[in-house]
């Protein structure tokens, strides 16, 4: 299942065929009940999960960006399954903790929200507290100071706005018709691809071109999406509540040189001690995937002095996690699959140990 920004859409254009493939294993998984007999075998100790929006569904059929979005309801009918079925909603510090000190317990979830968007606080939270559920906000503060770059929604919002694309890129001319929502779709498709092959500063330049000729305002963005200082300093050391860091202004850490990436690391991290004034002791890789954090990075995070910090690579912890924690697995709740057959494969932990090969670790 796609755990990222970076896994958003599978290369080639088979979006729709992949997904209809992961929601034909998750029916599978449903029919045999194997996310009960399997668990033995996949689920190991716990499993933190990752969010972006939660919020009502957004009209139209062009939603590139959707699988990082799902509704409260389905966060409520989410965390009310993980009640039934025994297991803990634990912190971030929790979960960490269990690793470092490994006792037999229930299988315990952890819930990570990636960015800090407003529908966070007004969509999310109210649930998370029905339930009880303590929750980590791994926040950019250059989204807070609206100077970071949301390219992925720049780039949504371009192709929902332009007529067509017509580009010179470094690999070859990109030419796509943008006349109706499945037009639009496979052009975002094709285009983010051949964007994420290029380093990080072609990718924000094109993006930006793109945005002015649609009239995007870029801060303007940030400020609709994502949360204010005044109000990150309200949620700071609310009860059940963790804040994370997740760089100065979100780049792929593992594009640039590591005086760059250590410095995203550790001015994040400073920068939101200083503005919330509580500790930070986690931290999660923007996108996250292997191409966009690696070993460099992983010794980086613990270098700043951070308890522990998250990929995007998907899996379930395991005992041998208490010896990789700044190279942590976690799953996404996919905006694309928001059923309880879903949810019961993800958390039985079957689907990667089937995409991992049965390897519990992977930090290379």
């Amino acid at each position: 299942m796609p755990n990222s920004v970076s896994e958003r859409l599978p290369r080639n254009g088979q979006m729709n065929l992949r997904h209809h493939a992961f929601s034909a294993i998750f029916q599978a998984i449903a029919a045999t009940r194997a996310d009960r007999w399997g668990r033995g075998l996949a689920q190991g100790a716990g499993v933190i999960l990752t969010l972006h929006h939660v919020r009502p569904p957004a009209a139209g059929s062009f939603q590139p960006n959707g699988l990082l979005e799902i509704t409260p309801d389905f966060l409520d009918r989410t965390l009310a399954l993980i009640r039934a079925e025994g297991y803990d909603l634990v912190s971030l510090d929790e979960a960490v903790l269990r690793l470092s000190a490994p006792r037999t317990g229930r299988f315990f979830v952890a819930l990570t929200f990636d960015d800090g968007y407003r529908d966070n606080i007004e969509h999310a939270w109210p649930v998370l507290a029905k339930h009880g559920a303590p929750w980590t906000l791994f926040v950019t503060p250059g989204f807070a100071d609206r100077t970071a770059r949301l390219w992925w929604l720049e780039l949504e919002e371009a192709i929902r706005a332009l007529p067509a694309l017509s580009l010179t890129l470094p690999d070859g001319p990109f030419t796509a018709r943008t006349d109706s929502d499945t037009d639009k779709q496979r052009a975002f498709e094709a285009l983010y691809w051949r964007l994420r092959k290029q380093p990080e500063a072609i990718l924000l330049s094109v993006i930006s071109d793109l945005a002015t000729q649609a009239g995007i305002d870029r801060a303007a963005l940030a400020e609709r999406e994502c949360l204010p200082w005044e109000t990150l300093r309200a949620l700071a050391g609310a009860p059940g509540v963790t804040i994370g860091a997740h760089t100065l202004t979100h780049p792929m850490l593992a594009k640039h040189d590591e005086a760059f990436a250590r410095a995203e690391i550790v001015e994040g991290k400073v920068r939101l001690e200083a503005e919330l004034g509580v500790p930070i002791r986690h931290f999660a890789y923007p996108v996250g995937d292997p191409s966009s954090a690696g070993p460099r990075d992983f010794a980086l995070t613990q270098e700043a002095g951070f308890a522990s910090a998250v990929t995007t690579r998907p899996g379930h912890l395991f005992a041998e996690h208490a010896d990789h924690l700044h190279a942590l697995p976690r799953v996404s709740l996919n905006g694309l699959h928001q059923s309880d057959a879903a949810v019961k494969a993800l958390l039985s932990g079957l689907p990667f140990w089937l995409w991992n090969r049965g390897r519990r670790v992977n930090v290379g």
